[in-house]
């Protein structure tokens, strides 16, 4: 993926579009209940129709920006990829699912009910097996990050999400006690990483070899800016539409939801920023490999929820809860990595 120029407009406010998006949804469910009613029977193998379509529209578009190639200077500084990879894939999961179990099975066992504890859980899952694989740019190019090496992180984690993320979310949801056919689970990948990210690289590759990297970069790309965002309020409204009784009857589900969401963040942006300090890297480094990890690639963790449980699962509202919460404490942790520059090194990759 290439570099964005700073936090576009829609990405700025994403979580005021968000909550708009909550209180569209929920009214269109009370008011308007045909709507969810016809959405629901537009279906095919458990999968909806209209938000598999919304949700190829916010992926697609960041499976344009991919360029693998970028893979083959991985061994020239490998430091900040070991971070990388070590964080997100053996401990980013795990506490996720640690922290997440802690407060919806024991903290909050008297406020939420077992059952919805055990799809609360399911949806914390998939969001920590599913690492930021776009928005890093922006945090990135916000901390002035090496722009090249996250580049090289991103492409990388892309390719471990295509082995990794189906046995280590079944393996979780297996030990949480949440029964997950592997079928499914596999499936929801194909349709949601594998396809959309094939469809990009061919696109790539032909879009390059006609008009050249730079009309790909500066103008054929730049076309599809909003699409990703355009097509996460959409699903969102479509969510909420079937979400909105849960909500309206227990509003504080939304507030115990982001509470572990938030501390997951935190903690993994610590771990791998703190272990970037330890080995003596330069800030450009350890600030992306920070940001890699504490974000999340929501709109697979969405995609997947949906198609695991369904748009009225307590899943699918965890992993939205995850993208209302994830840009101010994103933009928060900017902050933080920008204000302890001086505790980093300029060298010794």
């Amino acid at each position: 993926m290439g570099t964005k120029q700073g936090i576009g407009f829609f990405e700025r406010y994403l979580t005021i579009w968000v909550m708009l998006c909550i209180m569209v949804g929920i009214a269109i469910g009370q008011w308007l209940p045909v709507i969810p009613r016809v959405l629901s029977c537009l279906e095919y193998a458990n999968v909806s129709i209209p938000v598999a379509v919304l949700i190829w529209l916010m992926i697609y578009p960041m499976m344009l920006k991919v360029d693998f190639r970028s893979v083959r200077d991985v061994g020239k500084r490998p430091k900040g990829i070991v971070i990388t990879c070590v964080t997100n894939w053996l401990i980013k999961p795990f506490t996720m699912f640690g922290i997440a179990y802690l407060f919806f099975y024991v903290v909050f066992r008297t406020l939420i009910p077992a059952e919805l504890a055990g799809e609360y859980l399911a949806g914390a899952v998939l969001l920590g097996a599913a690492p930021c694989t776009a928005m890093v740019f922006v945090w990135s190019y916000l901390t002035r990050g090496d722009a090249a090496y996250t580049l090289v992180q991103v492409a990388l984690n892309d390719l471990i999400i295509l082995v990794a993320f189906v046995p280590i979310v079944a393996l979780l949801l297996g030990v949480g006690g949440v029964a997950i056919p592997w079928d499914t689970l596999f499936l929801s990948v194909v349709l949601f990483v594998v396809i959309p990210l094939v469809a990009g690289i061919v696109t790539r590759t032909r879009v390059i070899r006609r008009r050249g990297i730079v009309y790909f970069n500066e103008v054929f790309v730049k076309k599809f800016d909003n699409y990703t965002v355009g097509g996460l309020l959409l699903t969102l409204v479509i969510l909420f539409s079937f979400q909105g009784k849960i909500i309206l009857s227990n509003p504080l589900h939304i507030l115990l939801i982001a509470v572990p969401l938030v501390l997951q963040t935190v903690l993994i942006f610590f771990v791998a920023y703190g272990w970037a300090r330890w080995w003596k890297l330069p800030h450009e480094i350890a600030a992306p490999a920070g940001m890699i990890g504490a974000s999340n690639f929501f709109e697979l963790a969405v995609a997947v929820a949906i198609s695991l449980f369904g748009l009225q699962s307590g899943a699918a509202l965890v992993t939205v809860v995850g993208v209302l919460v994830e840009v101010p404490v994103m933009l928060a942790l900017v902050r933080v990595a920008n204000g302890t520059r001086t505790w980093f090194s300029k060298s010794n990759l």
